[in-house]
């Protein structure tokens, strides 16, 4: 789902000038080896700013952590939602455990530039989220990022959670988590499908702003972005 570019370092080619010096043998050897030293044990490192350790936020409609996937616990209930055909319409993963399980695994078993998380509101998971950095991510292909931007998806699980507004309440507050989390991060990006009108409403009411409509390999996106500096605005 993303890239990496590997760079290597160029030395200036030599002349015939080159100085020749010749060196003890004890400077010749290999360095030995150090162990590193030993640490508690911790979850695998993450490209955002640690999100496992995120605070809660109070929220006009609860209070909301985000707690990272484990897909033990998880994947039943992700299954579950993934299934609803409203979803599956948009998300297009719906079928048996192993299509949500092979979706979370691309972002569990790579180097920490997406977040698949659980959010909890008053104690109850009720919605689905992927933080991810948008400028290691193809979204950059096709959007001038920035670096540390942060991308979000946002999937309301229960029908029952949806078409109440909550999904504006939630978003701004995730914003303002990623903002006030991730110091080097200027801005809060997401890329939902033209088509999906009430999700593209709700990013807009939470203070994002529509910024492009940009083709994405799946699907035709409205570019939001929500911004540190007009933040003092909303």
């Amino acid at each position: 789902m993303t890239f990496t570019d590997h760079h290597r370092e160029r030395r200036p080619s030599g002349g015939d000038d080159t100085l020749e010096v010749e060196l003890p043998p004890e400077l010749l050897a290999p360095p030995r080896a150090h162990p590193a030293p030993r640490t508690a044990l911790t979850s695998p490192p993450d490209l955002l700013d640690g999100v496992a350790d995120w605070p809660h936020v109070h929220t006009p409609v609860g209070v909301l952590r985000l707690e990272p996937v484990r897909p033990g616990r998880d994947l039943p209930l992700l299954v579950e939602w993934m299934n609803d055909p409203a979803v599956a319409e948009y998300w297009e993963l719906a079928g048996p455990e192993q299509v949500t399980a092979d979706h979370l695994a691309a972002q569990l078993t790579g180097d920490g530039r997406s977040v698949p998380c659980l959010g909890v509101l008053d104690g109850a998971p009720m919605s689905y989220w992927e933080l991810y950095r948008a400028d290691l991510d193809p979204l950059a292909r096709s959007f001038p990022v920035r670096p540390h931007d942060t991308g979000i998806h946002l999937l309301l699980g229960p029908p029952d959670r949806r078409g109440r507004g909550l999904g504006t309440a939630l978003l701004r507050a995730v914003a303002d988590l990623v903002l006030d989390q991730r110091p080097d991060c200027r801005r809060v990006l997401a890329e939902p499908d033209i088509r999906n009108v009430p999700s593209v409403a709700a990013f807009l009411a939470a203070g994002f702003r529509l910024t492009a409509e940009i083709d994405l390999p799946d699907k035709r996106a409205a570019l939001v972005v929500y911004d540190r500096a007009l933040r003092c605005l909303r």
